[in-house]
């Protein structure tokens, strides 16, 4: 039963061959204590009993849309015909990724916080990462949120390994923002998400809420797992630092931020380096450091790389055995 006088949400699930998740993720939009809302379940030709499950739950709930594309898209190219189909009298707009779920107030908590805050296009909030909780750490006002101009979420975001967005799961965004970006997603980005994101936040404002309000999967299959490699953050954040802290960040910021992240990411490509045996093997670490690199104009420098190599062996001889393997572990 719907609730008229409660914003109206346009919440979508993109899916692919996600059946062994996706009544849970259907069932947990369903049990929302936040009543008004439309649920878009766009099925990107289904194979693996997906589309049954789907059909199953829009012939029993009458605010469940069932849409299947006409044809297979790309993970992006379907995230935006999903998001181009809400409604258009909704107010707000949640993407719930079809491996993953979301709390009974999900929906309420941010509903209410973006109507105390209508200048924010974004709300996030702390999430459950398996076992992990994720976005600890940010000073919370006695309403339990934390609200940010745009671009001082930005700059946290930029100059702190900080959590801030999550995955699409974690965000909330109001659908005025959705509906003025066509397409929502940029293709060919390394992480359209979390451009979107920064896009967004030089027009828009930002709240953050303190509650573990999603669940996102990452065991191997899921649609974040398959994200996920070695050296990402760093390889991440010099994507994004690169991208878009000349507009967030002073000059001198940028350029302290620039060099720092540099001596990360490099330390993480020299430990991979000597793991593999001094080779660049055409393999999907490499692949992807290229491609990210490329980007933004970059390349790995060779020279740099090799600087980075020698430093770790030096710090290898200057420990005992156990301390070499700690400084090529990849937490080292």
């Amino acid at each position: 039963m719907t609730v008229p006088d409660e914003p109206f949400v346009s919440v979508v699930t993109p899916f692919y061959d996600t059946a062994d998740y996706l009544r849970q993720c259907i069932e947990s939009v369903l049990a929302q204590s936040h009543r008004n809302f439309e649920y878009v379940l766009m099925d990107n030709q289904s194979k693996d009993g997906s589309t049954e499950i789907a059909k199953e739950y829009a012939s029993r709930d009458q605010r469940i849309r069932y849409v299947r594309t006409d044809r297979f898209l790309s993970q992006i190219q379907n995230y935006n015909h999903t998001l181009a189909q809400i409604s258009p009298k909704a107010r707000y707009c949640k993407i719930v990724q079809a491996d993953d779920w979301i709390f009974r107030d999900c929906l309420t908590q941010m509903v209410e916080a973006a109507e105390r805050h209508p200048s924010a296009g974004i709300v996030s909030s702390m999430l459950l990462a398996e076992k992990d909780v994720w976005g600890t750490g940010l000073s919370a006002s006695p309403d339990g949120t934390t609200f940010m101009t745009g671009r001082e979420a930005a700059r946290m975001h930029l100059m702190n390994p900080i959590f801030l967005f999550g995955s699409p799961t974690t965000v909330f965004y109001r659908a005025d923002v959705v509906r003025g970006r066509t397409p929502f997603f940029e293709e060919g980005l390394f992480h359209p998400d979390t451009e979107a994101n920064y896009q967004i936040l030089k027009d828009h404002d930002f709240v953050f809420l303190h509650q573990i309000l999603s669940f996102m999967r990452q065991q191997e299959g899921s649609i974040t797992h398959n994200a996920r490699h070695l050296n990402k953050a760093a390889l991440d954040s010099m994507i994004v630092t690169k991208r878009y802290g000349r507009y967030f960040l002073s000059p001198e910021e940028y350029e302290a931020r620039c060099e720092d992240i540099g001596k990360w990411y490099y330390d993480g490509l020299a430990r991979e380096w000597i793991r593999s045996g001094f080779r660049f093997k055409d393999d999907e670490f490499w692949e992807r450091q290229r491609r990210g690199l490329s980007g933004v104009g970059e390349k790995i420098r060779v020279a740099r790389l090799a600087n980075g190599v020698a430093q770790l062996l030096l710090k290898g001889l200057s420990y005992p055995m156990r301390g070499a393997r700690k400084v090529l572990s990849r937490d080292g």
